[in-house]
């Protein structure tokens, strides 16, 4: 029941404090090339909006807009109407209104080196003896980022375990009355601890720290002879105390056997104990306890839970833990004054300070300090047997455990900055989020790459740099980064105060425009602030005849028109008096200017070939181009692409369609028949009215043209006056001559063969006549049969008379003996 309510009390206190396919026409690909144009500008113009809405008067502001946005300082940049917000867009869009690349303000993040030492490559027992700083584990070791708004900086972080490296190692351990056998087992820690961690280091300190509990009720009892012998009976205790330094980090083992065999048990009243104070003065007392710059191990020696903060209202304490180190001759001398600290002070001091904890603690307690491991990165928990026999073995697995894996964690972020990490670990495992800032099952001598991506999504307000720091938890080496912002840009450096380019030096000309001064409002500062609401100034604001300021499309101001911005940033207003827009030209299909034409001042430019108000009439003749190779077929006219046919006989899209004309081969077939076999309807006049085309005789149909060649082609398959077939092909060429391949001999069907025929005659009669008698006598024989088998039935039942003779007597008589009864 108390661990569960401990554990209880963990989570809740901690909870408060932690956070189509289509033909192949040249029509339809142009639309496609149009409609690609359109998409990518759409896309463009998209990414621009956020530039647009950003409503920049000044060139810092627009790059603070977003990473795409850009602003043109030419100077004669913006038409008439425009706004000064109109110089911040997208790249693209910028560069499409006219301004060159050279004018166009648009400052890149950076990332630069400064101090990158390679990882440290050193062998265990190397003669070369190096100093803990002199070793290095990480890489680079100092950047700095120039990070603009929504433009990340990436960069690449290494890590390797070196090999040998220098551990320190403070044993705390509780002396309450139940650890009396764990200190006689504790005693020879030192030496023993010394010879197994020379198989992992040359260099290797060892410290030892004891703890009892606050030295005030309730936790202990304060009557004088309790206080001066805790223990019952005849057992001789030490008087009880909070945090007492035993022995500061050494190397020398034999001297930690010396020092802690002269310790005594002490005791207190209640089951946890209070070794989160002596933790906490661990951690922060560096100097007195001797930590080096190098792994820092801290092994948490008890058989009882923990108090923490909140537990010490129990003794009328409830001051918070400060954090800070009270150590008086090596004891800790505030226990009575300072609440216990939470569990998330505690791993923000341990973190701060580099030390990795390990629990060995007993079977009863594993479940509670598995679930403090869970809260404090870079801890293991371990078994403790019940006399500490296994604590060397324990925290040689423990120390295996926690070096092989690497966590990284940086410093609080400047407000509007995100980071993120991706890790590549061992055997090609990678990860993002928040699994991306470790690797596991790291060896000595392996090295692994962290990915890591710095954003900043604003600047800070007093534009000042920021230094960042990530580390590995539970090593002292660190990347420092200096995040410097660009906020502002070049061309604001190189501007000119009290510019006679404004009005006579009423501002500052700065980046293409006008910077005014304080009391002064304009394009070029020409207005006084006093000036801005004269009716005088909205004369000039007024088209003639008109009465409509502005067009009702803008504000006058200082005399000009500022034309004002609609909801979509696409459509846009212009002119002196804003009566200019690019949204109000014709359409065709919807797109206006027919997708074919840029609408300014709410006329329609067109591209080339396109023509008419809404661009929607092509200048192209490639779809009025008829397989002839003729314009609409030579009969009717192309206009916007499309054929008008001016012979009623012929329709369709080339005015190639006729529905009372005859085809070319039937067309030609006589003229062919009489010039190529002197035969058919037109032999008498043949040399009149069939000397129009060229005839070229072939000896086979395969010598033919055959498609494919560049003037269009027929081939035909006509009967002649015989029955005959004959085969020949139609065509004209560029030059309007027609020429006909015809084959010289035709295909006559031959006569039939009278033999086979009435061979097959008569053949077929003897065999439909020996096929009737075979099947005549089939049936005969199934007639006999069946009436073979009527005969027999009836034969079978057929009965005689038995009557017997009337006169007849038989032979023998029977006599009965009336008295015989059978006996």
């Amino acid at each position: 029941m108390k661990i569960q309510l401990m554990l209880r009390g963990v989570r809740l206190r901690e909870a408060r404090m932690q956070a189509q396919k289509c033909e192949t026409n040249f029509k339809w690909l142009t639309c496609a090339g149009i409609l690609c144009c359109l998409i990518w500008n759409g896309c463009a113009q998209q990414g621009g909006s956020d530039c647009i809405k950003a409503n920049a008067k000044s060139c810092g502001e627009c790059i603070q807009a977003g990473p795409n946005c850009g602003w043109c300082k030419k100077t004669d940049f913006l038409q008439e109407g425009e706004p000064t917000s109109a110089r911040c867009d997208d790249l693209a869009a910028l560069k499409s209104k006219g301004c060159p690349m050279e004018d166009i303000e648009n400052p890149r993040g950076s990332k630069q080196v400064l101090e990158n030492r390679e990882v440290t490559n050193r062998k265990k027992g190397a003669a070369e003896k190096l100093k803990p700083e002199a070793i290095t584990q990480i890489q680079p070791q100092k950047l700095s980022l120039h990070l603009r708004v929504g433009e990340p900086q990436t960069f690449s972080l290494k890590f390797k375990r070196a090999e040998d490296y220098p551990i320190d190692l403070y044993y705390l351990m509780d002396l309450s009355y139940s650890m009396k056998d764990d200190l006689e087992n504790v005693k020879s820690l030192g030496t023993a601890l010394m010879l197994e961690m020379e198989k992992i280091t040359s260099d290797f300190r060892i410290g030892f720290g004891s703890f009892v509990e606050k030295t005030v009720m309730p936790y202990i009892s304060t009557t004088p002879a309790k206080l001066r012998n805790p223990c019952t009976g005849d057992q001789n205790c030490t008087s009880p105390f909070s945090y007492k330094n035993v022995l500061s980090l050494t190397s020398e083992g034999n001297k930690f056997n010396e020092l802690v065999g002269k310790q005594h048990i002490s005791g207190n009243l209640d089951s946890p104990e209070g070794g989160f104070d002596a933790i906490m003065q661990v951690a922060v007392c560096g100097e007195q306890i001797g930590w080096r710059n190098v792994t820092r191990l801290l092994v948490f020696s008890t058989d009882a839970g923990f108090h923490f903060a909140g537990d010490g209202k129990l003794g009328g304490i409830v001051l918070p833990n400060d954090g800070k180190c009270h150590l008086e001759n090596n004891v800790y001398t505030m226990s009575h004054y300072y609440d216990y600290p939470s569990i998330a002070h505690l791993v923000q001091k341990l973190s701060e300070n580099n030390i990795q904890t390990i629990f060995a603690v007993t079977e009863e307690f594993q479940a509670v300090y598995k679930e403090l491991k869970n809260l404090i990165p870079k801890s293991a928990v371990g078994t403790l047997s019940s006399n500490s026999s296994n604590v060397i073995q324990l925290i040689i697995d423990a120390y295996n455990s926690l070096s092989s894996e690497v966590i990284l964690e940086n410093t609080k972020l400047p407000k509007g900055v995100t980071i993120s990490y991706k890790s590549f670990c061992k055997n090609g495992v990678n990860d993002t989020q928040e699994d991306g800032r470790k690797c596991s099952n790291i060896s000595i001598g392996d090295e692994v790459r962290f990915e890591i991506n710095i954003t900043a999504n604003e600047c800070p307000k007093k534009e000042q740099n920021e230094t960042i720091k990530i580390k590995p938890l539970g090593f002292t080496e660190e990347v420092e980064i200096n995040l410097q912002f660009i906020c502002e840009c070049q061309c604001q450096s190189e501007g000119e105060p009290n510019s006679p380019a404004c009005h006579a030096g009423n501002g500052t000309f700065e980046c293409g425009a006008c910077r005014c001064n304080e009391g002064r409002i304009g394009r070029l500062c020409e207005c006084s602030t006093d000036e801005v609401n004269s009716e005088d100034m909205d004369a000039y604001c007024r088209r003639e005849n008109s009465t409509e300021i502005c067009s009702n499309n803008g504000e006058c101001i200082c005399g000009q028109c500022v034309c004002k911005k609609r909801e979509n940033t696409n459509e846009v207003y212009s002119g002196k008096y804003c009566e200019c827009d690019n949204f109000n030209c014709d359409r065709s299909n919807g797109l206006i200017c027919g997708g074919n034409g840029i609408c300014k001042c709410r006329v329609c430019e067109c591209f080339p070939n396109f023509t008419g108000s809404a661009c929607d009439c092509s200048l192209d003749t490639t779809p009025c181009m008829a397989s002839n190779g003729q314009i609409c077929n030579g009969r009717g006219t192309c206009e916007c692409g499309t054929c008008n046919c001016t012979d009623p006989k012929f329709q369709g899209p080339t005015c190639e369609m006729c529905q009372t004309c005859l085809g070319v081969c039937a067309e030609h077939k006589d003229c062919v028949q009489c010039r190529a076999f002197d035969k058919g309807e037109k032999k008498e006049t043949c040399s009149q009215e069939c000397m129009h085309f060229n005839m070229t005789r072939v000896e086979s149909r395969d010598k033919l043209p055959q498609p494919g060649q560049p003037d269009p082609l027929s081939h035909c398959k006509e009967k002649d006056v015989d029955d005959c077939w004959f085969y020949f092909t139609y065509s004209v060429n560029s030059n309007g001559e027609a020429n006909v391949h015809v084959v010289e001999t035709p295909e006559c069907p031959s006569g039939p063969d009278i033999i086979p025929i009435v061979a097959g005659v008569v053949a077929g009669i003897v065999l439909i006549g020996l096929a009737l008698l075979l099947i005549w006598k089939l049936l005969m024989i199934i007639h006999d049969r069946r009436e073979f088998a009527k005969f027999e039935k009836e034969k079978m039942n057929a009965k005689w008379d038995t009557g017997e003779n009337p006169i007849y007597k038989s032979a023998v008589t029977t006599v009965v003996n009336p008295k015989y009864e059978g006996k």
